[in-house]
């Protein structure tokens, strides 16, 4: 189901509408305070981005990363050494 208003500008709901939908469902309301699918339902979908971890390393780490990154391998090292002794 698709249909132009101009020459290059298609408008194709049937394919938007499932995110539109998600998006308005998922979305906390200011009057409520809660999302309409915790409302209704009692429970909030998972997203797609829920499922992504959260402490992954960045691509290109900073200097102070790889400092940060240097002190927790020493303090780690030093740990071992003594729980080794």
């Amino acid at each position: 189901m698709e249909y132009k208003d101009h020459e290059v500008y298609t408008h194709d709901w049937v394919t938007f509408l499932p995110a539109f939908q998600l998006d308005y469902n998922t979305s906390q309301y200011y009057t409520t305070g809660k999302s309409p699918s915790l409302v209704e339902k009692v429970w909030n979908r998972l997203l797609p981005v829920d499922n992504l971890k959260k402490n992954l390393l960045t691509i290109q780490p900073k200097a102070k990363d790889f400092h940060d990154m240097w002190k927790n391998a020493c303090h780690t090292a030093a740990r071992f050494i003594a729980d080794a002794k």
